[in-house]
């Protein structure tokens, strides 16, 4: 199912403990995403989010939601620090990954790669068929990553269509 990069990634982060929690913000998740967004997009127009909008992109919803919450394996074999976090919407047929973020110090973990790859063995476990990564916007370098993720489905005017690996590697534009 998954291939041999993906392997390498689940089990480079075998020492992480996930717990899924309530969507009830937190300042140690705060934290670590202000260091995520400092670090990886500092030009977003998210950049400059505030504690109470990030307590409102967590707390206000409509939809069942939840935190997923990823930490390093303590020596005690306890949960440890945090160094990532995902905030899921579950939908009727799969996960849907609204936001996550992680430690951008910990660049070795492939830490974003490593919670897509995770959801998509959860929703297995719990027989969902999907997870959605949101919307790809081909040339943008932030959600390039989201193409090395299949199947991806393509919104046209048609409808939804499966985008073929042709126009993932297409020219950009």
């Amino acid at each position: 199912m998954f291939s041999r990069s993906e392997r390498r990634i689940l089990a480079r982060n075998d020492d992480i403990v996930r717990s899924v929690v309530e969507a009830e913000a937190t300042m140690e998740q705060f934290d670590l995403l202000r260091r995520y967004l400092t670090t990886r997009h500092a030009e977003g127009g998210m950049a400059e989010m505030s504690w109470p909008d990030y307590v409102a992109m967590v707390e206000d919803t409509a939809v069942r939601t939840h935190l997923v919450e990823y930490r390093i394996q303590s020596d005690d074999g306890g949960p440890g620090d945090l160094i990532a976090c995902a905030l899921i919407d579950l939908m009727s047929d799969g996960l849907s990954m609204v936001y996550s973020f992680y430690d951008p110090a910990q660049t070795r973990r492939s830490l974003g790669s490593f919670m897509i790859l995770d959801h998509v063995v959860q929703a297995g476990l719990i027989g969902l068929a999907c997870v959605y990564l949101g919307y790809w916007v081909r040339g943008s370098d932030k959600m390039d990553y989201k193409a090395r993720f299949s199947p991806i489905e393509l919104l046209r005017p048609e409808g939804w269509v499966r985008m073929t690996s042709r126009e993932a590697l297409g020219p950009r534009g």
